[in-house]
């Protein structure tokens, strides 16, 4: 277990996430307030946007919704997935977000990914002008590897800062961040909030059930996720699921959740209907005989150690 973060008010994060990436996209203004509704009842009080979801669509609605509850909230944003990691490209987009979303301060800022070609230095000078003026409370970074993440977390301590959350991918059937990245959040005491817990609704079942979605719409999904050992796992969740009478995205996000360090899956949709499942994990609770079965499903990634011989 890691960190906690909390909201302004001191409002601790809550077990599970919600992502607004459907906002103003797949999910219009009627369907992102339902949705937004459904988890404010279930008890999520992390929210996470960035600022090239639909064009700043998702911030505009996320900020538009949050009225009074704002401050029981934790919000978080991401800066420079196009531009790269340069002081102007981060301080420019995230006032073009703190904008959209409405909001004198943000709770986390994200940098969306690595970026290579820009001294890292000079993105966390950037973070840190921000936090030092009230801007930010929180700095996370997003798609690093865990190396990327050290690297950050000894070159924020130059400024003062803490790294205090990373979001990578982590699902059934994408369990790479067991090797390296879950172990050193934990080392490190940075909070975790993975991305795809439902592997890009593979793990719902629909696609076996014959439904359409992103793995058959978008190459990069069909791509990630068309190995078949990966739909016959997410067909062996769909059994476990009808043996005990739970939905598969309930049980794809509650193993997410479960790992020892304390992840807080990140759960999405395009509608309230087809996000109660995910938000029915919440409080789900799961034991260690059910999340041996469904660990069962996937290859355990090999350790580390093991990686480099097979190199050598």
């Amino acid at each position: 277990m890691t960190r906690i973060l909390t909201s302004p008010d001191g409002t601790p994060a809550s077990r599970l996430a919600f992502g607004t990436m459907q906002f103003g996209g797949r999910a219009d203004e009627a369907a992102s307030r339902a949705m937004f509704d459904a988890a404010i009842d279930a008890g999520v009080t992390h929210f996470d946007t960035a600022h090239v979801y639909n064009d700043g669509a998702s911030e505009k609605l996320l900020g538009a919704l949050l009225g009074n509850q704002r401050d029981r909230l934790i919000i978080a944003t991401k800066a420079a997935y196009t531009g790269g990691g340069s002081k102007e490209n981060i301080s420019q987009s995230f006032e073009i977000s703190r904008q959209r979303l409405n909001m004198d301060m943000v709770d986390v800022l994200y940098m969306h990914r690595f970026d290579p070609d820009t001294d890292l230095h000079e993105s966390m000078e950037a973070l840190a002008e921000l936090k030092n003026a009230g801007k930010i409370r929180y700095i996370g970074v997003s798609n690093f590897a865990a190396w990327q993440v050290v690297k950050a977390i000894g070159i924020a301590a130059k400024f003062d800062l803490t790294i205090d959350i990373l979001q990578p991918m982590y699902n059934l059937v994408k369990r790479q961040a067991e090797v390296e990245i879950l172990p050193m959040c934990a080392d490190q005491d940075v909070a975790c909030a993975p991305y795809s817990p439902l592997g890009g609704g593979l793990l719902t079942g629909k696609y076996a059930a014959g439904g359409g979605g992103r793995l058959i719409e978008d190459d990069r999904y069909a791509a990630r996720y068309g190995l078949d050992w990966m739909h016959q796992a997410a067909v062996g969740l769909a059994k476990v699921a009808a043996d005990i009478g739970v939905d598969a995205p309930t049980l794809a996000v509650a193993w997410a959740a479960a790992h020892p360090m304390g992840p807080t899956p990140i759960t999405s949709a395009r509608s309230a209907e087809q996000l109660g499942p995910s938000l029915a994990a919440m409080h789900f609770d799961m034991d260690a005989e059910l999340y041996a079965r469904l660990a069962a499903l996937s290859p355990t990634p090999p350790p580390a150690t093991d990686r480099i011989e097979e190199q050598a």
